[in-house]
């Protein structure tokens, strides 16, 4: 299946996937920041990023600057093989609260071994994660871009109900 749902022979009006972020906080340092990097790296092929905590929270022991998680950015073809993977495992099914305004999606994985062609490891354990999804249009490039960016118009913009359209075209039941 293609990237892109083209509407109505408007080439700059079809969307696409952007990128697919996903991100295992584990709250702590050491071990489990390694274990989840590990499943990470097994779920998606590519070698995450480690997050470090932006303040202290004496409560929860984490300390300012302390490795807490793991995060990978997919983007292209590499992120719609995973992004079905991860739909899986969620049934195909998402809620529509979890849609916002701006062709964003974002949901949780209780357990990584319920994404299918993964399994249990007993020296990894169980890992959670946020999956993120950004949907855009050609020309979004122009906001991102380093000499004279510029903002995106509210016509070229993905809305909540365009993103679910799209994700519908992927087999993906909204309720």
């Amino acid at each position: 299946m293609s990237l892109t749902l083209q509407e109505k022979g408007n080439v700059m009006k079809s969307i696409r996937i952007g990128k697919v972020v996903i991100n295992a906080a584990v709250g702590k340092s050491g071990e489990p920041v390694e274990k989840a990097k590990k499943v990470l790296e097994e779920i998606t092929g590519q070698m995450p990023a480690i997050r470090t905590a932006k303040k202290t929270i004496r409560d929860f022991g984490i300390h300012k600057g302390e490795p807490i998680a793991v995060i990978v950015t997919l983007r292209k073809e590499k992120a719609l093989q995973v992004l079905k993977r991860l739909l899986a495992a969620k049934g195909n099914k998402i809620r529509e609260s979890s849609f916002d305004d701006y062709g964003n999606v974002s949901f949780g994985i209780r357990e990584h071994i319920d994404i299918p062609g993964v399994k249990y490891k007993p020296e990894l354990g169980i890992i959670g994660m946020d999956v993120c999804i950004s949907l855009e249009r050609p020309g979004y490039r122009v906001a991102r871009r380093k000499i004279m960016p510029c903002k995106i118009g509210k016509e070229q913009r993905v809305n909540k109900q365009e993103a679910i359209e799209f994700l519908n075209s992927l087999g993906v039941e909204v309720m």
